[in-house]
Formats: C-alpha cells, sequence, structure tokens
C-alpha cells in the first residue's frame, strides 16, 4: 500500500510539474506579445505626438513625451546631432519577471523615432514595471495552483492511510497482547478482528506458530549454552561453575546433615609438558588423568568428578570416611604410578584430601585442600596426604610437611643438586638475534628428580626462592666458563621475588661485573606478572642489567592488562609472547591481528620478539609471516643437557 501511495505522489508531482511547465511557457508567449504590443501603440502614439508639436523646443517636447508615457530612458536632439534634452533613470533595477522575458528573447530596446519636418530625432525606452508586476502577480498565482490542486488528493489519501494504518496496528496490538498475556495458549483464529482485516488474521497465525517454535528452539539453545558453560572442552568433565554450585545446593544450604571427603589432584607435570612436548601432549596427559580418576572414583556411590583449573581436579565423595578415602588414594597413587612408567614422567599427579562437614565454607575448604597436596608434595612421587580434621591441619603435621622440604630444598642449595638443560630460540633470519634458554632440574640426594614446579612453589612458600635463583646464575656462570662457551648466548630465568629483592640485586650486578664477557652474552627472562607487581623496582632491575651488558626478556607476555603500557615503561629488549598465542595460530585469526600488533609495536622500538611452544610447521611458518624474531617449542628443538 506505500508503494502504490509513494507511486500516486510521484505521478501527482510529474502531473503538475508538466502542467506548470506547460502554462509557463504559454505565459510567456503571451506575455511576450503583450509586451510587443504595448511597444507598438507607444510607439505610434509617440510619433503623431511628435508630429503634432508645434515648437521646437526639446524641453517642451520632452515634457510632454513624460507626461503621456512611463519612459525608462529619453533623448531629445536635432538631426545634426544637438542634444536638446536627456534623462535616465539609473535606480531602475531588473525584476523576476523582466529577466525571464529575457530568457524567452524579449529584451527591452531603444526605440529611434526621426522625424524631418521638425528636425527632431527621439530615442527612448519604454518601462514596463507596472505592467511586468501584475503579470507576476499572476505568475505566481500559475505556477502555485496546479502544485496545490495536485497535492491536494495527495493529502487527503496519506490522511486516509495513516488513520488505516493505525487502525491496523491497533488491532494487531490488541492480538499480539491478547496472545502474550494468556500465555501464549491464546488462538489467533479466535481474535475479533474487523472484516477488512481478515487478511492480516492469515499472518498473525502464522506469527503465532513462529514465536511457538522461536521459543522452543531458544529454549533448547539456552540448555546447550548452559551445558557448555558449565563443561570442560578437553575432560567433558563439569567445570569450576559446576562444582560451586553443586557444593552450594548440597552441602552448604542443604538442611540435611552431610559428612564426606573433598579431595584436589593436581597435575604437577602439565606446566613441564606443556613446555617441552607442546600443548597436544599437555591435554593427551590431562585426558589420561581424569580417565584414571573416573575409573577409581567410580567405585564411590554419589561421587563426583570435576576439572577445577587446568591443573586441578576436584574430587566430592559424600558419605566417605577418612578409612576410605584412604583406600581411594592409594588406588589412585598406585595408577599413578603405573601410568608414571609408561609416560616416562617424573611424576603424574598429587592429591591432598580433607574431610567436611554442612557448613563448611568453600574457600576454607580449597585451602585446607591444597595445603595437604604441598603436604603430599612432600613425600615421593604421586603422593597423597589426607587432613582428617575439618578445621585445619594441626600445627606438628604442618611443621613437618614444611620441615621435609626446607631440608629437601636446604639439601639442594648445599650440595648444589641441580642439572642444567638448553633449549634454543630459533632466529627468523640472520639479522634476528636469538639465545638459548637455561632449563633447570633439581635432583634429590638419590638423584631423582623432583618435580620443577613443586620444587619452586614450596622455595617461594619457605622464602628460599632467591637461594634457588642465586644457584641457579652461579651455576650457570660457571658452566659458561668451564664448558668455553663465552661466544654463545643463554637466557636465564628469575623469579619475581628476586626481581625486587635490593639484596639479590646488588648481588647479580656484582656477579655480572666479574664476568663482564660472559654477562654481555645473558638474557633474564621474568615474567610479565612479576614484572608488573613494581614497576619502580622491576625499571631499576633492568636499567642494572643493561649498565652490566645483559638483556632482559619479559616471558608469558600478552596476558597482562597492561601490556601496551609495558613497552613505554620499561623498554625490554625482547618480549616473548605467552603459548595461548602460539597454539594453532595458524587457524586463529585472533591470535594473527593480536601478534602482528603486538611485533609493529615492539619493531617500531627495537623490541625483538620471540614465540614459545612452536609445536607445528604450519604455526611456525605463520609466525614468520608475521616478521616473528624466533621460535621456540617443542618442533623446534627439544631440551638437551648443556
Amino acid at each position: 500500500m506505500m508503494k502504490n501511495f509513494r507511486t500516486l505522489l510521484t505521478a501527482q508531482l510529474v502531473s503538475a510539474t508538466l502542467l506548470v511547465i506547460v502554462l509557463l511557457v504559454g505565459f510567456l508567449y503571451y506575455g511576450k506579445n503583450q509586451l510587443i504590443l504595448q511597444e507598438n501603440t507607444a510607439k505610434l502614439a509617440i510619433e503623431q505626438t511628435i508630429a503634432t508639436h508645434v515648437t521646437a523646443d526639446g524641453k517642451s517636447l520632452s515634457r510632454q513625451l513624460d507626461r503621456s508615457f512611463k519612459l525608462k530612458s529619453l533623448q531629445v536632439r536635432r538631426l545634426d546631432g544637438t542634444i536638446l534634452y536627456e534623462q535616465s533613470n539609473n535606480a531602475y533595477q531588473a525584476s523576476f519577471i523582466s529577466q525571464l522575458f529575457a530568457l524567452a528573447g524579449k529584451v527591452d530596446d531603444t526605440v529611434t523615432i526621426k522625424d524631418e519636418q521638425q528636425d527632431v530625432l527621439v530615442r527612448y525606452e519604454l518601462d514596463h514595471r507596472a505592467t511586468l508586476k501584475g503579470m507576476q502577480y499572476f505568475l505566481f498565482v500559475l505556477v502555485g495552483s496546479p502544485f496545490i490542486l495536485f497535492m491536494l488528493p495527495v493529502l487527503i489519501i496519506k490522511n486516509s492511510l495513516q488513520r488505516k494504518y493505525r487502525r491496523i496496528s491497533r488491532v494487531v496490538n490488541e492480538t499480539i497482547e491478547a496472545f502474550l498475556s494468556d500465555n501464549q495458549q491464546t488462538k489467533t483464529e479466535n481474535s475479533e478482528l474487523p472484516a477488512e482485516f481478515s487478511e492480516i488474521s492469515i499472518s498473525l497465525r502464522k506469527l503465532t506458530q513462529y514465536t511457538q517454535q522461536q521459543a522452543e528452539k531458544m529454549k533448547a539453545d539456552a540448555q546447550l549454552i548452559a551445558e557448555e558453560a558449565y563443561k570442560d572442552a578437553v575432560t567433558g568433565l563439569p567445570n569450576r561453575n559446576r562444582f560451586v554450585q553443586n557444593y552450594e545446593e548440597h552441602f552448604t544450604n542443604s538442611s540435611q546433615a552431610n559428612y564426606g571427603i573433598f579431595g584436589i589432584t593436581r597435575c604437577t607435570e602439565l606446566q613441564s609438558i606443556n613446555q617441552t612436548r607442546g600443548f597436544h601432549e599437555g591435554d593427551q596427559y590431562i585426558k589420561e588423568v581424569s580417565d584414571i580418576l573416573k575409573r577409581v572414583i567410580a567405585t564411590y556411590r554419589d561421587s563426583k568428578l570435576f576439572r577445577l583449573n587446568g591443573s586441578d581436579f576436584g574430587i566430592l565423595m559424600p558419605k566417605v570416611t577418612p578409612k576410605e578415602a584412604e583406600n581411594f588414594a592409594l588406588q589412585l597413587q598406585s595408577r599413578f604410578n603405573e601410568f608414571q612408567k609408561l609416560s616416562e614422567l617424573d611424576s603424574v599427579a598429587y592429591t591432598g584430601l580433607v574431610s567436611y562437614e554442612n557448613g563448611k565454607a568453600l574457600g576454607e575448604l580449597l585451602a585446607s585442600a591444597d595445603t595437604s597436596i604441598s603436604l603430599a608434595q612432600t613425600k615421593q612421587p604421586n603422593a597423597w596426604h589426607l587432613q582428617k580434621e575439618s578445621s585445619g591441619l594441626d600445627s606438628a603435621g604442618n611443621s613437618y610437611g614444611n620441615q621435609n622440604w626446607r631440608n629437601v630444598i636446604d639439601d639442594v642449595i648445599a650440595n648444589n643438586r641441580l642439572a642444567l638443560l638448553v633449549q634454543h630460540i630459533m632466529p627468523s633470519s640472520r639479522a634476528a638475534k636469538a639465545y638459548s634458554e637455561i632449563l633447570v632440574r633439581f635432583k634429590t640426594h638419590e638423584e631423582q628428580t623432583l618435580p620443577t614446579a613443586s620444587f619452586l612453589a614450596m622455595a617461594e612458600k619457605l622464602d628460599k626462592i632467591i637461594a634457588i635463583d642465586r644457584l641457579i646464575v652461579e651455576t650457570s656462570l660457571t658452566t659458561i666458563k668451564t664448558k668455553s662457551m663465552h661466544d654463545q648466548y643463554f637466557g636465564i630465568n628469575l623469579s619475581p621475588r628476586s626481581v625486587h629483592d635490593d639484596q639479590f640485586v646488588i648481588w647479580l650486578e656484582r656477579r655480572l661485573l666479574k664476568d663482564a664477557n660472559i654477562a654481555a652474552k645473558l638474557v633474564f627472562e621474568v615474567s610479565e606478572f612479576g614484572l608488573q607487581q613494581n614497576l619502580k623496582t622491576s625499571k631499576r632491575f633492568i636499567d642494572m642489567l643493561h649498565r652490566a651488558g645483559s638483556r632482559i626478556t619479559v616471558e608469558k607476555f600478552g596476558v597482562g592488562i597492561t601490556s601496551f603500557k609495558f613497552f613505554r615503561d620499561l623498554k625490554p629488549d625482547y618480549v616473548k609472547m605467552d603459548g595461548s598465542y602460539t597454539r594453532h595460530i595458524n587457524e586463529d585469526k585472533n591470535n594473527q591481528y593480536f601478534m602482528r600488533l603486538m611485533i609493529d609495536l615492539a619493531h617500531r622500538i627495537g623490541v625483538g620478539v620471540f614465540a614459545e611452544s612452536v609445536e607445528t610447521q604450519e604455526e611456525k611458518h605463520m609466525l614468520e609471516s608475521l616478521f616473528i624474531d624466533g621460535n621456540q617449542g617443542y618442533y623446534i628443538g627439544k631440551p638437551s643437557p648443556m
């Protein structure tokens, strides 16, 4: 209907325009002839006036002509050229209508009348202003009338359509509101619609069916999204969100008397596997641990397994006693030991168990289980620890666990029980500079390899991490000197605690100055998160390294919220992008865009960019196309003894 109205409006406008053009042409033709007729009449009258003029006075003739005719200009002179009288109206301005006639070919020409008997020549130009003024008023009426006559029906039709549309809208709205207010059960076919709107009933019935279908589809999609939001993508287990929901519903807010065992199994080798073997192997490792947990937990009724985060699994075993939990832990450790032999790992996972009762705060429960894991890590590989008291560890047990770790760490420091490995960073071009990262493995007095992540975590907890960093630096420098590796570049990892410790920074500067030739070949790696903890001391540390001739690499870069500000404030020599940006970068357009942006920003200020955890040739080629400076990962090269 609106299309028909627009067509009508266009037709009316075109018709009115054509009519105006026809009327305008007719008007100009008629007006032009009237002006010519007026000029001819005036000419005859002026000739007669000149012929009957009896005096030779030019002024009297001009006065007579002025009184008889409206003239724009007048000149009276003898035939010999002597001017008797001359006047001109300089204030005369051409009107719109006169310009229109000029376009039509009617120009006010000067008329010349010569009378030899009177020995006089008269030149004049008529003043048509009065005539043109009347014609101009007539022209406006002539042009405006067609538009008014043609637009009037359009306005009437428009108002009629608007009233009809409002009526239709009101009826449709009332029908839809009735449908919605009746819990979507109102039948549209029963709605009372006016007869002229009978066709709308069909559309409303279709709308009802479509709305119901969409509502059902949205409900199904919402259920699917909710399930995905509570499911871990790698293992298919319920995730941390589902665990929190389940715990609050069944244990915190439940009025029934509930008790049982809660445990956390921590996959302590995940970070090491991701770094040295790649993320694919890391995911496979997580799946294997998940399958082991599922098989062992299946024998305990109503028990549930969750994946809490990257390395942690949560275990809820309602109505399980501590004695039964010990049997569960022994079975689990046995399975982990078998898997460890097959996978050639230093360990598989450690388990911390804690008993609980109704009303136990979730945060407190998680903290207790985490402490149990720390105690389990002081024992043999894949060990477990059960905390039987829900209130927390007793002081003797806590002291014993910490003391075990303290003894192990002190033994490593005192006897230099560590082994150095290197993993090379391959430069992407001849102009790019790179180095080999030094990796550390810690040993017991029985030459068994300790889990690196657990060792460093306990060293941090027991305030031994600075001593460990000093040992790593000293051992690295000694090895480089002993094996005559002065011409190679090496990277050494430092903990954030050491970077922000004034005494360590002073010691490190003196140690680097002692072996200045080696210091010039060293690159120290510190995590972005660690440097962000105190930008002032971080900048002071970086300045010290530069004074000593060494360089700094910010590792795990890109996960912080101030990554862009980092370039400005600290000006590192290199950044090593977090492995999450490298994984499947050949398929991930978002990571490609982010990497391209970061590389461009870094290169603008002279900062090199490395990628870690490169596992495939496709990832390597994509990173090189983004102008990465160097690649590191399992595909590039495995860690090897230094």
